[in-house]
This record gives structure tokens, sequence and C-alpha cells, in this order.
């Protein structure tokens, strides 16, 4: 069917035209894939970086493909969505920047543990499939920022700030039920927290 993807997060029928053109999602797919094999300990950070750096800068279905080809297929969802393989989902990194934006699935803990990275982490298009994540920072340098909508709140309480500052932009709507609890722990070294929600586009 033409919205099937295979177990490598890209559409069903591309992984035999290698020369055709990878879009956006495609790059993001192979960019969750990448992240939780590291989680997994099957890429090092140094990998890990290089690969990401590659999968961005992509521009064929074959170029991705060839970046997971030593890796274990990867769990979608229907959709296209990959899950992640554990409820703990670690991401270790140096220098590149973090996203995770559209249809990514949200897990149980997250451990961030950056040095000198943006970090983005837009909860607005995630896959939610509970009401509470951890998320424990060992981040030194650069701006954490993540983006929530309606019925997604951030407890910063439990957070050590070293140098570091907590900007929280949103405006939680009190007849809005809680959908999703984002708490920060840890530490955040230098630089900056923010919270926001989505930036609005001009026109129509």
């Amino acid at each position: 069917m033409p919205g099937d993807r295979s177990t490598a997060g890209i559409p069903s029928g591309h992984g035999s035209q290698p020369g055709i053109r990878a879009s956006h999602a495609d790059r993001d797919q192979v960019a969750d894939q990448l992240s939780i094999a590291a989680g997994e300990g099957r890429l090092t950070t140094e990998e890990l970086g290089q690969r990401l750096e590659a999968a961005l800068s992509a521009r064929t279905i074959g170029e991705l493909t060839e970046l997971t080809a030593d890796l274990p297929p990867a769990s979608v969802f229907p959709g296209g969505v990959l899950a992640a393989a554990k409820d703990v989902l670690r991401i270790e990194q140096r220098f590149s920047p973090v996203k995770r934006a559209g249809r990514w699935v949200v897990p149980r803990r997250l451990e961030l543990a950056v040095e000198f990275c943006e970090v983005t982490l837009d909860f607005t298009q995630a896959v939610i499939t509970q009401d509470t994540v951890q998320i424990d920072l060992d981040m030194r340098g650069k701006t954490l920022t993540l983006i929530v909508g309606p019925g997604i709140v951030v407890d910063t309480d439990g957070l050590c700030l070293e140098f570091s500052k907590v900007k929280n932009r949103q405006t939680p709507d009190r007849d809005t039920p809680i959908a999703l609890r984002v708490e920060l722990t840890g530490t955040k070294r230098f630089g900056r927290v923010v919270v926001r929600q989505p930036r609005r586009t001009t026109g129509r």
C-alpha cells in the first residue's frame, strides 16, 4: 500500500529505488532509528553524531538506507512512527543538535547526557502513551527547548541549575485537562531551559 513503511522507517517500495529523493519525514525516521540504536548501546556517541549529520544532509533514500544497514529493524506504529524499544531512552551526544518533532514516540523516561548541543523536544504532535514523562538531564551548555501544546505541563522543580536559568512561556489553561506532565530532573549547567508554545505562522 502507498502509505506502508518498512521496518527501517522508509516507505515500502523505496528500498528498491535508492535514487529516489528523500523527504524530511524520511530523514527524521532514520534519525529516530539511529538515536534508539545508540540508546541500546549499538552505536557510540561519535558514530551517532556522524550518522545523524549524514542523515540530515542525505539527498536520496539510498544514502539513508546505508546509515541503518548494520542495525536491526525498528518497530513502527501505524503511520510509520518509530516506537521506542524501551521504557528508557538514553541519548548521549556532543556538539551536534538533538531534535524530536512530528510524530515521535514519547518514552516513559528520557535520559539526556549531552554537551554543547541544542536540544529541541516538540511535544505538540508527539505520540503520547502515558500521562507522565521524566526527563533526566546531564546537560552542559546551549539551550533545552520544550515546545508544548494544550494539556501539556512542564515541572522544573526537580531540576538543579548551575549557571543556568529557566524561561517558562507556557500559559496553562485550567479548563484543559492535563494530557502529559513533563518532569525535569538532573542537572543543567550553563545555558537555558525554555518552555514555550508553537510559534504562530503568519497568513493563512
